[in-house]
């Protein structure tokens, strides 16, 4: 599938929504559950999300769009929301990413992107040259790997507890 903007923003706009269904009002067995050392429980995966809408997303696109001088992102720090989400509820992250989530695609649709911008490039630290349509796909594709990540965490709770039917979900062992 190629890259649409209006169908990758109606993906953008149901990822609050979505992980707020899903995780709003569950006790930490599950928001704060992982898979083992150094992974990510629920409530990891939204802090790393609101830091993407701080520092990742509309901050690149705009240093794309400026065409300036320096089109170099920043590199992304893939493990602040352990410093940042310190002290914070659970729902006070939901809250914080609704909100930062609503500005932003505000800003983007202010931007009435054209073809022609969405073909702008910019240089990621580690890729090298990057399209702001690739920025912008990437985008979705990473909200929509996060809320598998949040699912799979919360499954694997339940690992042994399924029994045999662990054989008919490969969700368990991956």
């Amino acid at each position: 599938m190629d890259f649409d903007l209006s169908a990758g923003v109606a993906v953008l706009e149901r990822t609050p929504h979505t992980l707020r269904a899903l995780l709003a009002g569950l006790s930490p067995a599950w928001t704060d559950a992982t898979e083992g050392p150094e992974t990510w429980s629920p409530y990891d995966v939204l802090g790393h999300l609101i830091h993407g809408e701080r520092a990742d997303w509309i901050p690149r696109a705009r240093l794309i769009l400026d065409q300036g001088p320096e089109r170099r992102f920043t590199p992304f720090d893939r493990f602040a929301q352990f410093r940042e989400s310190e002290g914070k509820t659970l729902a006070e992250l939901l809250d914080e990413f609704a909100r930062l989530r609503a500005g932003n695609l505000t800003t983007l649709a202010g931007w009435r992107l054209t073809d022609d911008q969405l073909a702008l490039e910019g240089e990621h630290p580690e890729f090298g040259p990057v399209t702001l349509r690739q920025l912008l796909a990437t985008w979705v594709a990473h909200d929509l790997g996060h809320v598998a990540q949040v699912a799979r965490v919360m499954a694997k709770q339940y690992r042994e507890a399924v029994g045999p039917w662990r054989a008919y979900l490969p969700v368990m062992d991956r």
